[in-house]
């Protein structure tokens, strides 16, 4: 009887009122999640298509065998306009991976970043909880590290797939057809099984772990620093609900974003060169002629490959494409940035 009191007795005040809330902040959190995959998503395919045909000059650039049969990415660029596959279709070939892979990647970041706050918010109570309320710097940084580390496991295959398109295959690209995303998956299943597509992760690993610390770190605090800049010769803009940025103006996002692409590629960019080769030398790209098919060595590691790198070439051969991936990046990064917080805005 006691149990049946306590059901019919007692109003729903205490009981209901918790598990409302639970519910209320799962409903909440999905349609957060839902917003940073739609508006992540977005933002990178429009970045992506800004950044390809750059992209492609870059990955030509790392993947060239020794000597060098590109000067620099203006010879590499030329050389591509002038082939027979055709300029613009040369410097695109492939892209149906990478949109692919900018909307997942970008959507994954954003999304990672915004689990990663929260998380360090419930586990450090020294931090601030109230939401929109923007951590530490420092907090800041780490969870960017760690959205980084996630999408690295999302990335690598998507990566490796991209970097065997954009390569040419053969010295004579009139005879050679190019291939599709779905062939170059077939082959590499075929040739190496599914965990051959993590091929390159530790350098994957490495450079979104510590690129996506630089994104988002500068990305923040070039923001902060404006802000407050700003904040001296007119009132501050009014708090937002979900996240202060959104409400900065679209100069600042622009050249917060931009700052955070050059960081992202310049201070790991060695780690980027050494997976690009490892991705392609299979392909007869890196270290033996394309049409020696016997008695070729087996897969280098990524330490084998980045000291071979460095004897070869030195310090210019681990950031070679670095100056073009860098001035691609920055309106790229600037677009994505733009994009995502101008969706978060307007849907709030």
């Amino acid at each position: 009887m006691a149990g049946t009191l306590e059901k019919s007795d007692v109003p729903n005040l205490h009981s209901a009122t918790p598990t409302s809330e639970v519910k209320s902040l799962a409903e909440d959190q999905g349609i957060e999640a839902a917003k940073d995959i739609a508006f992540g998503s977005i933002a990178g395919i429009i970045g992506k298509t800004i950044e390809y045909p750059f992209d492609t000059i870059k990955v030509r650039l790392q993947s060239q065998p020794y000597p060098p049969i590109y000067t620099g990415p203006l010879d590499c660029f030329r050389q591509s306009l002038l082939s027979p596959e055709g300029g613009l279709r040369s410097l695109y070939r492939g892209i149906s991976a990478p949109f692919f892979g900018a909307a997942i990647e970008t959507s994954s970041l954003f999304f990672s970043y915004r689990i990663a706050q929260s998380t360090l918010q419930t586990f450090l109570p020294s931090l601030p909880q109230r939401t929109g309320d923007k951590l530490p710097l420092e907090a800041l940084l780490a969870c960017g590290a760690i959205s980084g580390a996630v999408t690295s496991l999302l990335l690598t295959p998507i990566e490796l797939v991209k970097c065997k398109l954009q390569y040419p295959v053969t010295d004579n690209p009139s005879t050679h057809k190019p291939r599709g995303p779905l062939s170059v998956i077939l082959s590499v299943f075929r040739n190496h099984g599914i965990l051959g597509f993590w091929r390159g992760q530790l350098g994957t690993l490495i450079r979104e772990t510590g690129g996506s610390a630089a994104w988002f770190g500068s990305y923040e605090a070039v923001s902060i620093f404006l802000r407050n800049h700003s904040s001296r010769s007119q009132p501050p803009p009014p708090p937002s609900s979900e996240r202060p940025t959104s409400s900065s103006p679209l100069h600042h996002q622009l050249l917060a974003g931009a700052s955070a692409g050059v960081a992202y590629n310049f201070v790991f960019f060695p780690a980027d060169t050494i997976k690009s080769r490892m991705q392609t030398e299979d392909l007869g790209a890196v270290s033996s002629p394309p049409h020696a098919k016997t008695h070729r060595p087996p897969p280098s590691t990524f330490w084998h490959s980045g000291a071979e790198l460095w004897r070869q070439q030195g310090l210019r051969g681990l950031y070679r494409g670095c100056g073009i991936t860098v001035a691609r990046s920055a309106p790229s990064s600037a677009v994505i940035f733009a994009v995502y917080e101008g969706l978060r805005g307007w849907a709030v």
